[in-house]
């Protein structure tokens, strides 16, 4: 957790806003399933400096730089890894609706940190907007296993309309268990 704790200070210093997603975050929503790294959401651009980044170097880390082109839902990602340690990766967004997820997350202890969480019904619209098989089994397992299922669908039901039409139509068979 140290490389995870590293970059959650980097980006704090930076005042760089963010939140925990992915199967981590799913994790702390009560839904575990084996990852091999740990996955932050910002839509800062400036996640994507490699000079930002230039003191992980020094300490042995490699880092990995995507930048997404004009059709890409993402403007990027980087990647860290370091020998012993979890990969960590930043996803940089490009919508307001991902600043939204960012904004409304919610501060959880996590072993040594303190972290935003994106709330359950951010990470649904996360995976309907990535919308692969894997992510539909998450969002079944996440309404599934939570107490306030209809908290999270009504929720997702206000936002989806802001994400493109095929992820309402997943969600109208998801929501409704087809």
């Amino acid at each position: 957790m140290s490389l995870l704790r590293d970059v959650v200070a980097q980006m704090e210093a930076e005042g760089i806003p963010f939140a925990l997603i992915g199967a981590a975050a799913m994790a702390v929503h009560g839904v575990s399933r084996a990852t091999a790294d740990i996955d932050l959401l910002t839509v800062d651009p400036r996640a994507l400096r490699k000079d930002l980044w230039s003191g992980f170097e020094a300490r042995g880390a490699s880092l990995r730089l995507i930048e997404g082109d004009i059709d890409d839902p993402l403007a990027g990602s980087m990647r860290f890894s370091l020998a012993g340690d979890r990969i960590v990766d930043i996803v940089v967004g490009r919508y307001a609706w991902q600043r939204e997820i960012i904004e409304t997350a919610e501060e959880i202890s996590i072993g040594e940190i303190t972290v935003k969480v994106a709330r359950p019904a951010g990470l649904v619209l996360l995976k309907l907007h990535a919308g692969g098989p894997k992510d539909a089994w998450d969002i079944c397992a996440l309404l599934e296993s939570h107490e306030q299922a209809m908290v999270i669908k009504a929720e997702v039901d206000r936002m989806v309309t802001r994400l493109p039409a095929e992820c309402l139509r997943l969600w109208e068979r998801l929501r409704d268990g087809r």
